[in-house]
Formats: C-alpha cells, sequence, structure tokens
C-alpha cells in the first residue's frame, strides 16, 4: 500500500484515510469541514488538494519519444519539452484503457502521469528491446493548488514571473526556497497548479501554501470536494465515466485527444478510427429534479425506454443543482430533453443540460 507523507495532516484535518483508495494509496475523502465550504473556496478563493495518488513515471532514453509515441494517439514527436498534453490510451479494441497525461521535459526525457489503468503494463510491453528506462516515482509527491486566487498567491514566492506560465506548461522552479516542478493545470475547472515535489519537502510546502494563503481563506480540500469540482466541470474520471469496459475516446467527446493527422502507428489505431462515426451512446450532462445526488448506475428512460444509464452523480450546493454524467444514446442528446432517471430512491425528472455545468466555456481555465 502506497502512503502519501501527507497523511499525518489528513488525520489532523479530520480524514480517517479508511475509505476507498485510489492507485494503491489511501486518499482523504472527507475532513472535519463541509466538502460544500470547500468547492466555493475552490471557486472564490483557492483550495489545496494532495493528488500524491496519481502514479508518476519518468521515462528516459533515446527511444522513448517512439515508445511513448506507440502508447498513445496523440503525436508525440510534436510535443516540445516545457508542454504537457492528455492524450487517449487505446486497447486494441480501440477502448479507452487509462487516463494519462504525457509531460516532455527533454528530448529523450518524459513523464507519464496516469490513473488506474493499463499504462504500466502496456509500457512494459512496448519499451522490451529498445534503448529506454522507465520507473514509477514513489518518492514524487504532487499538490494541486487552484482557484481563482491562487496565481496571486503563489506568485511573490516562485523563482519566475508566473505570470509567463501558460495552460499545461510545466517548469522546474523553486517554491518557498524548494526545488520543485510546476505546471499550470489542475481538475476543478479553475486557473491552478500542479506541484511536484519529493516527499521530504512536501508537508513544508503544503504548510506554507496555507500559512500564506490564510488572509485569502485557502481551505485544505477532501476528495469529496475534488468529486463535486471535476463534475461541476464536466471533467472525466477513468475508469468511472467508462463504465462499459470498452468506451472508445469518440463515445465521450475525447476526439480531442486523438491526432487524426499521426502517421506513425499506435496501440489500436486501426480499430480506433474505425470507430469513429460509429458511436453506440454518447457522453452527456443532465439536471435532475432532486435534492440530492443521484446514483452512479441508475438507468435512464425516455417515453418508457431505456435510453441510457449514468456514470457519476453529485449534488451541486454552488450551482443549487443535482447533476449526472451519463451516456445516452445518441438521438437522445439534445439539450432540453426530458428523461427520467430511475434508481434505488425512486424516479427523478431529468433534463439534457448544457456542460460543462460551471463556466460552460472554460474561461476560468483561459490564461
Amino acid at each position: 500500500m502506497r502512503q502519501s507523507q501527507l497523511n499525518i495532516r489528513h488525520r489532523e484535518l479530520g480524514s480517517k484515510l479508511d475509505g476507498d483508495t485510489w492507485n494503491d494509496m489511501p486518499v482523504p475523502w472527507s475532513y472535519h469541514t463541509d466538502p460544500q465550504d470547500e468547492i466555493l473556496a475552490v471557486r472564490t478563493r483557492a483550495g489545496l488538494y494532495d493528488f500524491s495518488g496519481l502514479n508518476l513515471v519518468d521515462v528516459k532514453g533515446s527511444d522513448a519519444e517512439a515508445t511513448i509515441d506507440k502508447l498513445v494517439a496523440i503525436d508525440v514527436t510534436k510535443l516540445k519539452p516545457g508542454t504537457a498534453r492528455l492524450a487517449a490510451e487505446v486497447d486494441d479494441n480501440g477502448g479507452i484503457c487509462d487516463d494519462i497525461m504525457v509531460i516532455r521535459y527533454g528530448k529523450d526525457d518524459f513523464r507519464l502521469s496516469h490513473g488506474s489503468g493499463a499504462t504500466q503494463r502496456n509500457l512494459k510491453t512496448l519499451a522490451a528491446g529498445k534503448n529506454v528506462s522507465w520507473e514509477q516515482n514513489h518518492d514524487a509527491h504532487v499538490l494541486c493548488f487552484t482557484g481563482p486566487r491562487a496565481a496571486k498567491i503563489l506568485a511573490p514566492h516562485v523563482a519566475f514571473d508566473l505570470s509567463k506560465l501558460k495552460y499545461f506548461q510545466h517548469i522546474d522552479t523553486q517554491l518557498f526556497g524548494k526545488d520543485v516542478k510546476m505546471s499550470r493545470s489542475g481538475y476543478s475547472g479553475e486557473d491552478g497548479f500542479e506541484i511536484y515535489s519529493n516527499s521530504k519537502d512536501i508537508i513544508y510546502l503544503w504548510d506554507t501554501i496555507l500559512a500564506v494563503g490564510t488572509r485569502d481563506e485557502v481551505m485544505p480540500c477532501s476528495w469529496t470536494c475534488l468529486d463535486i469540482g471535476r463534475l461541476e466541470a464536466y471533467l472525466l474520471f477513468y475508469p468511472f465515466d467508462m463504465p462499459e469496459g470498452d468506451t472508445t475516446p469518440w463515445e465521450v467527446n475525447m476526439g480531442w485527444t486523438v491526432d487524426l493527422d499521426k502517421r506513425g502507428d499506435y496501440t489500436g489505431k486501426k480499430a480506433l478510427l474505425a470507430a469513429r462515426g460509429k458511436e453506440r451512446y454518447k457522453q452527456a450532462g443532465i439536471c435532475c429534479k432532486a435534492d440530492h445526488a443521484m446514483e452512479a448506475g441508475a438507468k435512464i428512460y425516455k417515453d418508457g425506454k431505456e435510453i441510457g444509464i449514468v456514470t457519476s452523480a453529485m449534488f451541486s450546493r454552488y450551482l443549487m443543482q443535482s447533476l449526472a454524467m451519463v451516456h445516452l444514446q445518441p438521438d437522445c442528446t439534445g439539450l432540453g430533453t426530458l428523461l427520467e432517471v430511475r434508481g434505488k430512491g425512486g424516479n427523478y425528472t431529468g433534463i439534457v443540460s448544457r456542460t460543462p455545468f460551471y463556466d460552460p466555456q472554460r474561461l476560468r481555465t483561459r490564461v
């Protein structure tokens, strides 16, 4: 079982760390504070999360680029040092098999940040016999500091002009005098930063960010808050929003993670491209007439016919809506379509709504 060095802080904040783990690491699903108050801090001030449960794999060597290019559906050869991209990673049948972000630090120096899927198994196969080394970095810890005041709070304490860091760019720098890697990215629909540090410095960085953010009422945020925020922002979470097991990127609006002009081959390319235009269902968002969250897995009906399923759901006090991410038959995704959600707690009216639910033009992250 992996353990975050920040567990001592999570327990002090009220987490028992005894809920579901993620990537073999206990995560703080709740604190003493209300997660709805925490997301209010993220939306109006800033919030701090422990993202150390991410799997971080360092990949190096003269064949690193070619190996990763075989792994994902984006053209890795076009990725410039200091930048990153989310990519579709699919199996031989074109089905999504992990969340993955490809980070390029140098010509032969990469980092893969991935979730709970098949990345390391696939990488092992593709790297065999190549001049490439790879290993999971178990010492690296990750903080996510996000919200409209995050940049203002951090700017005086980094060793560069923070305003120059663009979305999804990465840089080696110092924060509060400690060596870190920083990126402008996050998982809440707000401007924010991911801070990669070694284990010995992570508690100091956590404590210091909260200390300098006291005047701005920065809050440490639980993973329940994270789930509320990512759902408001309509951000997918593998495998929960791909419950069928063979979901293609086209079915969950992830065509932007596939480079159609990529000339090189990669795992599942033929099947993935053949599946385009043959979507069995489509990802959509619905608002439900309820004062609580729908249940994941609840069936969705239209005119008495089953036409979909709830993949993720949450009640948002900030938006005053019961929100759900769903899979629907493609002809049932028109805005305003009335649906019925049938779950263990009863039947509820839902309506297909514009997404993201929060900041539909994603203006908050355009920097």
